[in-house]
């Protein structure tokens, strides 16, 4: 067995190979960019080599600065983790020529399945169900436009390079086509150095499954099992789970056996994963095959038990398989939220900053339940703008789906995240989300669900009480502490009264509250009560409360007369009041946000890559007025309405925070 690997990735899947690493006695080596000084994965290695500035494409993914730090520390084998140099076969051929093992597949699987048009023709020899599409080189936006006809409208337009959804767009009509084919193309060659586009069939209703394989250098492969990724955003999932709650076995079968033999035709020997568009009939069209680990590979290790990094590396240490097919077993049901750093009140656009907390809820595993989260950020670390969004993912595990998601969401409540703007409402909505726990989502769910992008949550009624009613609890707690501030007049005695009454997501609640040593119970005027238990006392930000002994996890800010409370994706501002002050708050005019309709704001911190209007032009509702980088992602902005432009405050090559005005109209 290897004594040293050097881990050529960043972030909490370098972590995450790190752990297995340490479980297997493996010291290992982290690489870091000056942006990742201080990173985690940096302080959980045993050795860490630098090798540049926070640029991937200066550091990360340049083979030499690579070679060089495994030179330099004697390192025996590399894992790639994913993205970066994970399917590029100039490395595995570079790290061959060192004579330093590849934790990973072959040379020819990397440049056969790696790259997707190669892929496809090899998927359709070997007898693999396949989407139509056109697997030629493509020249320009004219012969894109050409194709995409030829097929047929909606057509999706990929890079043939790397994976993780990056440079890949939906096309519509011919406009569409014309310029997904060059935003596509200009970010694959950004992200990968590759910009290779093929064109295919979108296929509507889809859902996203995949097969996890698992092969050895001794001609073994085995699947276990599949993976539902449908609920995604601009073609990157966002939540996944195993199983799917929508194959059947035969179906399995026939995913996990294409997939076996897709990985045979190819001499696959490592963990790689067979992507599949499955429509509503159980038909399914081989998408690509990704040659390494997958981001949410935690599921399928939840459900199964095998631990995929330790056969990734047994396997390049010329180990045979030694689990079959037939050992292969689900047990349970597992859930993965990526939890990114991005705004979903702002279309999910990236935000950068600083984590002034990081609380993850503690993992745990039980025979119950499972609690583990993938992470690699810290409280008081950066969140960079030249990677990607994700700061960790949480996963639980449960014998049914159903207590799966309950753990899920108990999770999501107990995590707590502030300094940046995150998807963790969004993720606690979707857990509630009707279609989610029914199974019955494709990859249109968030596009057909929040067409308007996600506004917050509306609770139900029920839900209401039960925060009410806590915080109603939690307000006498407050104010009983209040009375005994001292310094304050000996003849003004302070009162804390019993009668209160509760405004939240504009309901109104009269509630008497009677306390005793190990709670209280909150009555509202239909006389219908609660019994509120817990040990929050002010000033925590976490309150982990029973309601009539069902759990409510609630996270706690300080408001002006109430509670910031954030719960299930909702984020609430909880006035207590006396019934006088109620009264008399139903005057107090309410302030609203300033007008910004005449202004163009940057949606995201990000550089302005172009600006493609001038001061004085008149422009049309949908015209794209420039375009925004940041982590890796271009986004297009368009004009809202038909408009002249008066002022342009910024040009290509700015650097722009959140909320800067980019140009003004008249």
């Amino acid at each position: 067995m290897f004594d040293k690997i050097l881990i050529a990735n960043r972030g909490e899947i370098a972590c995450r190979v790190i752990k297995t690493a340490r479980k297997m006695g493996i010291k290992t080596v982290a690489i870091y960019s000056d942006a990742d000084r201080n990173a985690l994965h940096v302080e959980m290695a045993d050795e860490a080599v630098h090798i540049g500035p926070p640029p991937a494409n200066q550091s990360y993914i340049v083979i030499d600065k690579v070679m060089e730090a495994i030179k330099a520390t004697d390192a025996q084998a590399v894992h790639p983790g994913y993205g970066f140099l994970s399917e590029n076969p100039k490395f595995a051929e570079a790290l061959a020529a060192a004579n330093v093992a590849f934790i990973g597949p072959p040379v020819g699987a990397i440049e056969s399945m790696g790259d997707k048009i190669t892929s496809k023709k090899i998927a359709q020899e070997a007898g693999v169900s396949t989407v139509p599409g056109y697997m030629g080189l493509i020249d320009d936006a004219d012969e894109a436009v050409k194709i995409s006809q030829q097929i047929g409208y909606p057509v999706m337009i990929k890079e043939s390079a790397g994976g993780g959804g990056k440079g890949m767009r939906i096309a519509w009509n011919d406009e569409e086509a014309r310029e997904g084919f060059q935003s596509s193309k200009n970010e694959a060659a950004n992200s990968f150095g590759d910009d290779r586009i093929f064109i295919e069939k979108f296929v509507t209703q889809p859902r996203h499954i995949e097969i996890q394989v698992l092969a050895d250098a001794h001609g073994n492969c085995i699947y276990l099992n599949e993976r539902e990724c449908s609920i995604q955003r601009r073609n990157q999932k966002v939540v996944e789970e195993a199983p799917s709650p929508f194959l059947d076995e035969a179906t399995r079968k026939a995913m996990g056996e294409q997939s076996c033999a897709l990985a045979k035709a190819v001499g696959y020997a490592s963990a790689g994963t067979v992507e599949f568009i499955v429509d509503g009939d159980r038909n399914f069209y081989f998408l690509e095959m990704n040659t390494r680990l997958q981001v949410e590979h935690p599921v399928t290790e939840l459900i199964t038990g095998v631990d995929l990094v330790e056969q990734m590396i047994r396997v390049a240490n010329g180990e045979p398989l030694s689990i079959t097919q037939d050992d292969v077993k689900i047990n349970g049901w597992a859930i993965e939220n990526r939890l990114y750093a991005e705004d979903p009140y702002r279309n999910f656009l990236p935000s950068i900053g600083r984590l002034t907390r990081y609380r993850p809820p503690a993992e745990e595993a039980t025979e119950t339940a499972v609690v583990r989260n993938d992470t690699g950020v810290f409280e008081g670390g950066e969140i960079s703008m030249y990677y990607d969004p994700m700061i960790a993912k949480l996963c639980t595990w449960a014998p049914t789906r159903a207590d799966a998601i309950e753990e899920m969401r108990i999770a999501l409540d107990r995590f707590e995240l502030e300094g940046i703007g995150h998807n963790l409402p969004f993720l606690a909505a979707v857990m509630d989300h009707s279609k989610f726990t029914s199974g019955d989502m494709t990859t249109a769910f968030i596009a057909e669900e929040y067409p308007d992008g996600f506004q917050g949550v509306e609770l139900n009624e029920a839900e209401l009480r039960r925060i009410a009613a806590s915080a109603a609890a939690m307000n006498r707690v407050a104010e009983i502490r209040r009375t005994k501030i001292s310094g304050r007049m000996d003849n003004h005695e302070r009162r804390v009264g019993d009668n209160w009454v509760v405004s939240l997501q504009g309901e109104k609640f009269a509630v008497s509250v009677a306390a005793d040593t190990d709670g209280s119970t909150v009555t509202f005027e239909d006389g219908a009560s609660l019994r509120v238990e817990g040990d929050w006392t002010p000033g925590m930000m976490l309150a982990d409360m029973t309601v009539d002994g069902a759990p409510l996890v609630m996270k706690v800010g300080k408001i002006t007369g109430g509670f910031r409370i954030r719960n299930r994706g909702a984020d609430l501002k909880v006035h207590v009041r006396s019934p006088r002050q109620a009264e008399l708050a139903l005057h107090m005019i309410e302030k609203l946000p300033p007008d910004t309709s005449k202004m163009l704001l940057c949606p995201m911190p990000g550089l302005i890559v172009k600006v493609d209007v001038e001061v004085g032009q008149e422009v049309q509702e949908g015209q794209a007025l420039c375009t925004v980088e940041a982590m890796k992602m271009e986004n297009i902005l368009r004009a809202e309405r038909k408009g002249v432009v008066s002022k342009i405050n910024a040009a290509a090559g700015d650097s722009l925070a959140v909320d800067d005005i980019i140009m003004e109209f008249e």
